[in-house]
């Protein structure tokens, strides 16, 4: 049921921030590096789910790509990058990771992909702490987030995956990290080590 339910909410979590990024063509407080990144797991999660037989594993990971390419996309584009440039290296660490997985098993695919996720998150949670402004960022998703990884901590339990309780408790840590950076962004905290300030040369 879970599982289930992570299908659910995979097939519709992403697209409060789609939407909000096509509306509007904002992009503060989001990292285009962080969604390289998540692209990486959406295709990694599909193939790591058909290596356990685990058919919610594989549609949440395959239905996540139709909100994470176009919000990748729109990033790249208002960063003035091209598609292609943008995809690849997402691509070619999925495939090195996929064969990690393959050949080594789920406990090092954990580590590997539980490591992804710190530097995802990670990067994410910079960009809500250095960005001028956050307003680019959908505060439904960063709610949706959290409820999500919540799902899968519970998930990787039952079925006593190691590879799914890593990564997804390391998940759950940092995107309930990003939801209450970014309240405290919207209720006016300021940015530290902004990089509008680090570009302000000193007169006199």
């Amino acid at each position: 049921m879970l599982g289930w339910l992570a299908v659910v909410m995979s097939a519709t979590m992403g697209l409060p921030q789609l939407v909000r990024l096509a509306r509007t063509r904002n992009v503060e407080g989001l990292s285009l590096p962080a969604w390289r990144l998540i692209l990486t797991m959406n295709l990694v999660w599909t193939v790591h789910g058909a290596v356990l037989h685990q058919l919610p594993m594989i549609l949440t990971n395959s239905l996540v790509l139709f909100t994470t390419v176009p919000i990748l996309t729109l990033l790249a584009r208002e960063h003035g990058r091209g598609f292609m440039t943008t995809m690849a290296p997402s691509v070619a660490l999925a495939a090195a990771m996929i064969a990690i997985d393959l050949t080594l098993g789920s406990a090092a695919f954990g580590v590997v992909s539980t490591a992804l996720a710190v530097s995802a998150s990670g990067g994410q949670s910079i960009e809500l702490i250095r960005a001028p402004h956050v307003l680019g960022v959908s505060s439904l998703f960063t709610v949706l987030a959290v409820l999500y990884q919540s799902l899968w901590v519970a998930w990787g339990l039952l079925v006593r995956d190691a590879a799914t309780i890593m990564a997804a408790s390391t998940m759950f840590a940092m995107v309930a990290f990003n939801l209450l950076w970014y309240a405290l962004r919207r209720l006016g905290l300021r940015a530290f080590f902004s990089r509008q300030e680090s570009a302000t040369v000193p007169v006199g």
